[in-house]
This record gives structure tokens, sequence and C-alpha cells, in this order.
């Protein structure tokens, strides 16, 4: 972690999000898709085929092959019984944060998913909201957050919850009394997404008025990007719509930064305003990327279970691209408003009273940290059966 001044000495998220899990590692490609009929198809042709023919649509791992004796995931209908002799249909789908800004499926089966971290799917529910650590090479937007189970790698995830239901909020023992603010954690979580820095730490503040407008673009931010309810607007009645009909299979993906429309093939959507199409993830414009995630051909071969896509556009997918480029267009505009707000946070010079700034160094001398080592692991769940390998019940 980088050092830090004494007069600048913001805490790590990491001491007050303790608890967290590595992301999800599949192991293979062919669980996810970008729609739900065909993972349904994947899996049925897995079951229809036999001895070597499974074996190779499987892609067995040193982790996974068909023989891997696993549990049931959490909260989920997968079969326990090994691959080699399973049969019946295909789990259903659920939806998942496959990379930032893009939501796929995935097939909830735990015989699939080399390490599918069973810890974050015993607290995932409508409450949860995750949070993702992303690359440092990442400065606009260190952090990633979605309701859905996320996906995303390299970074760490961080629940708000450590139990489900919004039960008892993964934040170091006695931050918010200490803050005094607010005893809501989505409202911490809020002002963390305004104030947050490259680094991962996060500059906390005594000031009520700060606070209160870090939490309500922090609030505004965490509605686009979870997108739980009514549907997001550009401002001034404009909105991304079709213009020209989307062909059946398009191939090609353009940028008219002039006319301010998105061409793919011959089809069109416009407006799409420049900053929505210029935002980035890892290097790679949103857009191409989610764009390329539904129409790429496949690398493996014609066979592999992953060349199973839909042969035509699907009408979802041009809604969902249609409110993808709104939530860009209006979170580029609300991270400008936030850089101006983080800028006016932390005031090096102020008296750490009323008005001044938490530093990592008071929150210490408060007694708030050191994280206490129990905050730093998962919740311990007594009172729960799950499914454990050939169907027998394991109590944890």
């Amino acid at each position: 972690m980088p050092s830090v001044t004494p007069d600048d000495d913001a805490p790590p998220l990491a001491d007050l999000m303790p608890w967290s899990v590595a992301p999800p590692r599949l192991g293979r490609g062919w669980p996810t898709a970008a729609d739900p009929a065909s993972l349904k198809a994947r899996w049925d042709a897995l079951m229809k085929a036999e001895g070597p023919d499974r074996e190779a649509l499987f892609e067995p791992t040193r982790s996974r092959t068909l023989h891997t004796a696993v549990g049931r995931l959490p909260g989920r209908s997968g079969g326990t019984e090994r691959l080699a002799r399973a049969s019946g249909p295909c789990p259903e789908p659920v939806r998942v944060l496959a990379a930032p800004f893009d939501e796929q499926w995935l097939i909830p089966d735990h015989r699939l998913i080399d390490a599918a971290r069973p810890e974050l799917w015993r607290v995932a529910d409508e409450r949860q909201v995750f949070v993702v650590e992303t690359p440092v090479d990442r400065p606009e937007s260190p952090l990633v957050v979605s309701a859905l189970l996320p996906l995303v790698r390299p970074g760490r995830i961080r629940p708000l919850f450590r139990r489900p239901g919004g039960a008892e909020p993964n934040l170091t023992p006695g931050l918010l009394d200490h803050l005094g603010h607010s005893p809501d954690p989505v409202d911490f979580l809020a002002w963390t997404l305004t104030a947050v820095r490259p680094d991962l730490t996060v500059p906390l503040t005594r000031d009520p008025e700060l606070w209160s407008r870090g939490v309500e673009s922090g609030r505004r931010a965490l509605w686009l990007l979870r997108r739980d309810g009514e549907r997001p607007k550009l401002p001034g009645g404009r909105r991304p719509y079709v213009r020209a009909p989307l062909p059946a299979r398009p191939l090609t993906l353009h940028y008219d930064r002039a006319e301010e429309t998105l061409r793919l093939d011959e089809g069109r959507i416009s407006p799409v305003p420049p900053e929505a199409w210029d935002v980035e993830a890892g290097g790679v414009r949103v857009l191409e990327q989610w764009f390329a995630a539904r129409t790429a051909q496949p690398a493996e071969p014609a066979g592999a279970l992953s060349a199973i896509r839909p042969t035509t556009w699907p009408q979802t997918w041009t809604s969902e691209l249609l409110e993808l480029i709104t939530v860009l267009a209006l979170l580029v505009e609300l991270r400008s408003q936030q850089r101006e707000l983080a800028a006016t946070i932390t005031d090096p010079g102020a008296d750490p009273g009323a008005g001044g700034t938490v530093t990592a160094a008071g929150l210490r001398a408060a007694g708030v940290l050191p994280v206490p080592e129990s905050a730093r692991r998962p919740a311990t769940v007594l009172d729960h059966h799950e499914e454990g390998p050939e169907g027998q019940f394991a109590l944890l």
C-alpha cells in the first residue's frame, strides 16, 4: 500500500471494509453467456454426450473433472452427483457481473466452477452490494459496485454485508459510531464511492454538510450502477434509440463522433454522447468490450460448448445496450462532479474536530483500528444446512 504523510493519513479501504474475498475463478468459459438460452443449450449438449465426448466438452482442469465431488452452491439447486453420470435439466441461470458494466448469465453449479467462493454465494441476496477493487491502472474508477455476484478479476471483492438480509455490515467495528453521521452502511458506501482515491484510501470527514454532499453523490452512483427501480434518462429529454434497424447478426461496431451515432453494421443508434463512447475499463472501451462479448467468434473449436450462441441478435441486447449508453453518459457527468467534491474533502490544516478530517491515526487513538482479526473473516453460519457431495448434508 502506498505510504501516506502524517498530514494526509487517510485510512485504507481494507481497514474500513475488512472482509474481502478473491473473485470466483471459473476455469472454463462456457458456463457463462450473454443470454440464458445458450447456457441451457450448452448444458443439454453436455448431458447428451457420453464418456470421452462428455469429458472433452466439459474442459477439465486440475480443480474440476467429471469425477470431482463437491457440494451444492449455497442457495442454489444444482446437483451434487459426479458429472460423469449426471443427467437432468440445467440449473436455472443467474445474472452475474462478468466484467465492469457487463451483466451476463452463469450456470450456478459448483461442479462447473474451479473456485466458486461459496462464502460470497451465502451472502448474495437483494440487499447485498458487492464492492470490487479494480486494477490500480484505472485511477478514474478504482471501485466497481454491483448487486450481482461479480466475476470481475483480478481485484478483491468486499461485500457490504457479512450476513444475508442486510445484516452485520462489513465495516470495522465502531466506525460508524465514531464518525457520528449516519448509522446506515449504504450511506458509508456512498461516501466511499465519492471519496475513494486511486490507491484505495478513503478520506473521512466530520463535517456534516460535506458528508451529506458526498453521500448524495455516491447514492446517485449506486443507483446508476445497480439500476434497480426507475430506468435512468439523459437530461434534456435526450435518449439513445434505434434510428436504423440493427441487422440480424451485426459484426462490426463503429462510432461517428461528429454525428454522435453508434453503427452496428448498417444499424444506427443515436444520440450516443462522446463521453459514453470514451469510457474505458482495463484500457478497453466499455461499449466495444460489451459488443465483442456478444459477437466475437469463439477461439475454441466449432464443437466446443462455447460455440453454442444465439443465431440472431436478441431484442433484449438492444434494450441493454441503450440502457448501458445512458448509464455511461450519466456516470461520466457524475464522476466529474465527484472529482470536484473530492478535492475539497481533505484539508490537511483542519482541526480534526467537528469540522475536520478523520485520519487513520485518529481511528487508532479511538480504538477503532486496528481491525479485529475476526472482522477479516467471513461470519460463521451455524444454522443452515447445505447439500454436500452425493446428496449428503453438511452443517456449517
